[in-house]
């Protein structure tokens, strides 16, 4: 196994001309839109901060970020002012990843056709819902997927290039809803769950980081009161806790979403299903006749 990343950092692209006026997707394409001035000054302080969380206090002298990125533009040019934050000795490297790119909302958008659209997704609910002629949260779904194991192969074949005195911080430029969809993917949250996330402010970032045992939390870098803030449940709060201590692999047995959400009610003991006469094909002829 190859050198496991510190921290796995979620950052959204920052202001765009799309946040700041819908208009502008009628005439450019989304891949196409920029940043606004405002987003450029969000991107350099969000490359500040981000230096903060990987050199600060109890961190490793010797850290390294490799970067993926989306290929939209205000992806791209949110990662070329938060890089501005760093040496080049800092940095491992840099990929552009197609599959973290932002939902495919279908292509030229219509302001009053988009509007209905999206009530209507209100209505049918988010995770499944298909724009037309674009994708559902639910087909970024399958895509991240995809990434994860393209992600976990370069970890396991050490195509980062990292030395493994280095901490490594693998940071991942791209956008909300796909953000949502990655630490949904990694926490294994449920549909019901990811309906209630709230959207990342732009340039905001998530840290996931290994914790003590090995795991991988939010609750190590992040408090209660942010994750209750981004939609997280006292669940799922309890959960990303157990995570910041808990040994690498290891099974959170209280995790409710992960066995009894399931089920109705379970037998009090095994005896009771024992004591079910099953009948054999020999007693099903004699039914039969």
């Amino acid at each position: 196994m190859g050198v496991l990343p510190k921290r796995i950092i979620l950052m959204r692209h920052g202001e765009s001309q799309g946040n700041l006026d819908t208009s502008a997707y009628t005439t450019t394409p989304d891949h196409s839109i920029q940043l606004t001035p405002q987003g450029i000054a969000q991107a350099r302080h969000a490359g500040a901060e981000l230096r903060r969380v990987v050199a600060g206090q109890g961190c490793s002298p010797d850290w390294r970020l490799y970067f993926y990125v989306s290929p939209y533009a205000r992806a791209r040019s949110t990662l070329r002012e938060v890089g501005r934050s760093f040496s080049k000795k800092r940095l491992i490297g840099v990929r552009e990843e197609s599959r973290v790119r932002e939902q495919d909302f279908g292509n030229f958008q219509v302001q009053e056709r988009m509007k209905i659209i999206k009530e209507t997704r209100e209505r049918f609910g988010r995770f499944f819902y298909r724009f037309p002629e674009g994708e559902s949260a639910a087909d970024v779904f399958d895509r991240i997927s995809g990434f994860f194991e393209s992600l976990w192969r370069d970890i396991d074949l050490n195509r980062l290039h990292n030395d493994p005195s280095n901490d490594l911080n693998l940071v991942i430029v791209s956008h909300g809803l796909t953000s949502r969809i990655f630490m949904m993917k990694w926490f294994k949250w449920t549909v019901e769950q990811f309906e209630h996330l709230n959207n990342f402010g732009n340039c905001e970032f998530r840290v996931i980081q290994q914790g003590s045992g090995g795991e991988y939390s939010l609750a190590v870098y992040h408090t209660e009161e942010e994750m209750l803030e981004w939609g997280l449940s006292p669940d799922m709060i309890a959960d990303q806790k157990w995570r910041a201590t808990a040994p690498k692999g290891a099974w959170n047995d209280q995790c409710p979403w992960y066995l009894d959400g399931f089920f109705d009610s379970f037998a009090q003991s095994d005896d009771e299903t024992d004591d079910e006469v099953i009948p054999n094909e020999e007693d099903e002829r004699e039914t039969d006749k």
